[in-house]
């Protein structure tokens, strides 16, 4: 049995998997909902540096990442994001993100990275525009070609 066949779909859902969960830790600062920020039941108030700002990177980017929208972009700033929670908040605290409870910037931080450099997988809105462009392209080089110069 060939099991490459499932590479592309098995990305999709892990990159729809990661990007539904970022999109609820960041809906969850920026409204309150699912716990509030950090448990809390509260929101993050607007335009707070960097807490807001990161919630609104978080639910942005996590939207784009589900649906597979502007995949490659979307996932490289959320991983330097995470990147940044993780040094700049908890990596102060201790070393080891166990000791520093940086645990879920790390896992989102590289599993953002990955999608990143593997791409959206097949299931993707990006995968559709590619191919509806490709199309476009082709109808107009026929139109070229059909056309007596």
């Amino acid at each position: 049995m060939r099991t490459d066949r499932f590479g592309g779909p098995a990305l999709s859902l892990f990159r729809m998997v990661i990007g539904l969960l970022f999109l609820c830790h960041g809906l969850s600062s920026l409204f309150g909902v699912f716990g509030g920020a950090r448990g809390s039941g509260e929101a993050v108030p607007l335009g707070t540096w960097p807490g807001w700002w990161a919630a609104l990177i978080q639910a942005v980017c996590g939207a784009l990442v589900l649906v597979g929208l502007f995949t490659r972009p979307a996932a490289l700033v959320a991983s330097g994001s995470m990147a940044y929670a993780y040094f700049v908040v908890h990596q102060p605290e201790a070393l080891l993100p166990l000791r520093n409870h940086g645990e879920l910037s790390v896992l989102f931080c590289w599993s953002f990275l990955l999608i990143a450099v593997l791409g959206p997988g097949s299931w993707a809105v990006d995968n559709l525009l590619r191919q509806r462009s490709g199309a476009a392209l082709d109808v107009k080089a026929a139109e070229r070609r059909s056309v007596p110069a």
